[in-house]
């Protein structure tokens, strides 16, 4: 297993570095580039912005970009005051002439060029709401879709079927931006029965996330917690209808599959109960296909959940994504990136690692 693992790490370098060359790409080949975010600002000169893009070394040829930004060339601090006086905009230092260890390779993804905060810290801060949000999604998504497909199967044809079968058509169907606005719509604007935006309620606390947030966290900690639990109903409901939908109708075939095979006859025949047959002998086997679909999606609800975050304002990884794209922040949109590109792969890893708890038979 151990050499496994350590082949696999090793066989996902290239994709990774194939991946970070199309992201820096993309951003290249953006309308107006990173210099787009001079047309927001009517003050900004054209000897600023020259400056600007010599300082951040956008004048450079693309290799010498590209390997400015992994971190294995050095950059020339040539053009950095131009971006440290104490009037004007940009008034930060680039974290890529600053001198110090950078680069994406030594762990750092750079400046804002909105805000000129690291980029590393920007993530981070809206990481943690993404990681409560999408961590319950999960869980729930999971178990349900599970139970909902082995009892399908179970009980193929039957009412609870059928049932089953219409909510999968409809929930896989149902747009989440459609569903997210239904649910603000009748739960938050009609009965008042939840929260329709942010994480917290602003009239009891500071924005999540903040030194004094967390101070008040300390000192109401039950309360904080309820607070969040509030605000989470919503936007999970809109994110699991949809994953549900589709991966129990998976669960399902799987099950199906599984349940016709010999082995399950023989342990009918055998006198076992019906559940041990069916959650130890069918249910192990019908969920390899179904832990590898979860692999994939897994970095979707970490990355991906920019609709259901844009729609109820949740301060997290989605947002600041839509906010990045909005004022031409490549910087923070190429961080979000290749974190994202990173999970996709350690979640195939993930899985394919499961595969030998769920089947014994599978061996590395």
């Amino acid at each position: 297993m151990a050499k496994y693992v350590i082949r696999r790490l090793i066989q996902a370098i290239p994709v990774v570095i194939g991946i970070s060359i199309v992201t820096y790409a993309i951003m290249l080949m953006a309308p107006g580039g990173p210099q787009q975010r001079f047309a927001q600002n009517p003050r900004i000169t054209n000897e600023q912005r020259d400056k600007f893009i010599k300082a951040w070394g956008l004048d450079q040829p693309i290799p010498i970009q590209y390997g400015r930004w992994l971190g294995i060339l050095n950059p020339d601090a040539e053009g950095a005051a131009a971006l440290l006086g104490p009037t004007g905009w940009p008034n930060f230092l680039p974290k890529s002439i600053s001198g110090s260890d950078n680069g994406v390779l030594h762990g750092d993804l750079g400046y804002s060029i909105d805000s000129g905060s690291p980029v590393g810290a920007r993530i981070a801060q809206a990481a943690l709401p993404t990681l409560i949000l999408a961590g319950f999604a999960l869980v729930i998504w999971v178990g349900l879709a599970v139970l909902l497909g082995v009892l399908s199967a179970v009980k193929r044809y039957s009412f609870f079927d059928q049932a089953a079968t219409v909510f999968a058509y409809v929930g896989f169907a149902m747009p989440t931006f459609w569903l997210g606005i239904m649910l603000i719509y009748l739960f938050g604007a009609q009965l008042h029965w939840f929260p329709i935006s942010g994480m917290v309620d602003a009239r009891n606390s500071a924005a999540f996330g903040t030194p004094p947030y967390w101070e008040y966290f300390g000192a109401n900690p039950g309360k904080a917690i309820a607070d969040i639990a509030w605000h989470l109903v919503l936007p999970v409901i809109t994110l699991v209808v949809v994953s549900i939908a589709g991966d129990s109708r998976f669960v399902r075939a799987s099950m199906l599959e599984a349940l016709s095979q010999d082995y399950v006859r023989t342990a009918k025949a055998k006198g076992l109960s019906a559940r041990t047959v069916t959650f130890k002998h069918a249910l192990r086997n019908a969920l390899l296909p179904v832990v590898t679909n979860i692999g994939l999606e897994i970095p979707f609800l970490f990355t991906g959940a920019i609709v259901t975050e844009s729609i109820f304002s949740w301060p997290g990884i989605g947002k600041l994504t839509i906010d990045s794209i909005r004022n031409f922040d490549y910087t923070i949109l190429m961080g979000v990136l290749m974190i994202a590109a990173i999970l996709v792969v350690m979640a195939n890893l993930l899985a394919d690692i499961l595969y030998a708890l769920v089947d014994p038979r599978i061996k590395y």
